[in-house]
């Protein structure tokens, strides 16, 4: 059975790598900003697990009926998506690095809760057969950094590009006293839910292993 991965992130593809799953990475290619934007216009603010159910979603359906090296999808396909909740506040990418400080200092010494949303679809023999997903949650509490620890993360480049402004499988696994709940929602993808969503379509985890 092979796995579609509706997605860029290599923190994904890495997690799933490390659990046996060679993935087929495909760049679904959505304006998120965009979505969000004309969903919350349309029906006023969207909670944290609500924002990424709704992007993983249009990740997902954004692949349907592409072909890969000319031929159809034939598997399963993921979409993910990843925020970060903190001070009442929902936070993606901060992209720059005075974004990067002002959300570290706001978070330093404190916790948040990373949100991550999964949809997935089955696309076996090249046509929607089902679809499931399910948003889960982790809290996140933070050691207490100096600003020159602060800076020097910030400086490698690794906050700007990633939910919440740090990693707990890199560079910032250091700055992180405790994880509660499934640790892997944090770098982006909840591997418990996910092998959840698997078998709820019928489908065996094991089935999903390709790599030595």
């Amino acid at each position: 059975m092979r796995l579609y991965l509706a997605s860029t992130s290599p923190a994904r593809l890495q997690t799933l790598r490390a659990a046996g799953i060679e993935p087929i990475a495909i760049s679904p290619g959505v304006d998120e900003e965009a979505l969000v934007a004309a969903t919350e216009a349309a029906s006023g603010p969207l909670e944290a697990s609500e924002m990424v159910q709704l992007l993983a979603r249009a990740k997902a359906e954004a692949v349907v009926g592409r072909q890969v090296d000319g031929e159809p999808i034939d598997g399963l396909v993921l979409g993910g998506d990843s925020a970060f909740l903190t001070g009442g506040r929902i936070h993606g990418k901060p992209h720059r690095p005075d974004v990067a400080k002002a959300r570290w200092l706001a978070q330093n010494g404190g916790h948040g809760d990373l949100w991550s949303g999964h949809w997935l679809i089955d696309h076996r023999d090249g046509r929607v057969r089902g679809a499931v997903g399910r948003a889960d949650v982790a809290t996140v509490r933070f050691a207490a950094l100096d600003e020159r620890e602060i800076d020097a993360y910030i400086a490698t480049g690794e906050p700007l590009l990633v939910a919440g402004a740090f990693t707990i499988d890199s560079l910032g696994g250091p700055f992180i006293r405790r994880v509660e709940g499934d640790p892997s929602t944090v770098v982006g993808l909840s591997l418990s839910t996910l092998r959840d969503l698997v078998r709820e379509l019928g489908v065996d985890w094991p089935s999903l292993w390709n790599r030595g």
